[in-house]
């Protein structure tokens, strides 16, 4: 279980990504004062963190009634990982853009919330990830609370931001970003060997 815990872990912290949540953080909250900054950032996690519990809990529910079998949702879910990854490796991460231009925009639903922070990648992984089919509610009670711990340390990076940023600058924020797109690139591909059964086909060929 130690093992499973630990590559959630490793999963939800790449396709959450609080490493790219605080790039894109800083760059959108520059103009706010240290108040509505932490305001900001606690409503994007609860509001972020509400959306990846109900997939959680309704997610593979609403996958049955579509007929959608969780195998399918794995695959294409490690494809889009890989394209996540690819973007956080190549890409450029989101900018203001128009959006301070809709009357009543709230930055901490979008960007921030979503698609930021619980990202399409994150809502396939916690879905894959708590499958009711292959653990135990314990387990999936063990992997939410490690997706809440996630949420928790994409809260404080958020609120260090402008330390964080002052210490590292802008090029050592976009090495961590690329870096954690590599990992997020290579998780992807695992999910989709996994769920294709190519390890043990491999270890039948090899015996």
């Amino acid at each position: 279980m130690t093992d499973k815990l630990l590559r959630d872990a490793l999963i939800l912290w790449a396709t959450i990504d609080p490493v790219g949540t605080l790039a894109i953080f800083a760059s959108l909250t520059g103009h706010l004062t240290d108040a509505e900054r932490r305001r900001t950032a606690l409503k994007a996690v609860l509001y972020a963190g509400a959306i990846l519990v109900g997939a959680v809990i309704i997610g593979q529910f609403l996958l049955s009634a579509m007929g959608i079998r969780l195998v399918s949702l794995q695959v294409a879910g490690g494809i889009i990982l890989f394209l996540f990854g690819l973007k956080m490796v190549f890409g450029t991460p989101l900018t203001q853009g128009g959006a301070h231009g809709e009357p009543g925009h709230d930055i901490a639903v979008f960007p921030l919330a979503v698609p930021s922070i619980a990202t399409p990648g994150a809502l396939m992984a916690v879905i894959i990830l708590t499958d009711n089919h292959t653990y135990p509610i314990q387990v999936q009670l063990a992997t939410t609370g490690v997706m809440l711990a996630v949420l928790l340390a994409t809260f404080a990076f958020m609120l260090a931001a402008g330390h964080i940023i002052r210490v590292i600058g802008h090029n050592g924020s976009a090495i961590l970003v690329r870096v954690m797109g590599m990992l997020l690139a290579a998780l992807s591909i695992e999910l989709v060997m996994e769920a294709l059964n190519i390890f043990d086909l491999l270890q039948t060929s090899t015996n």
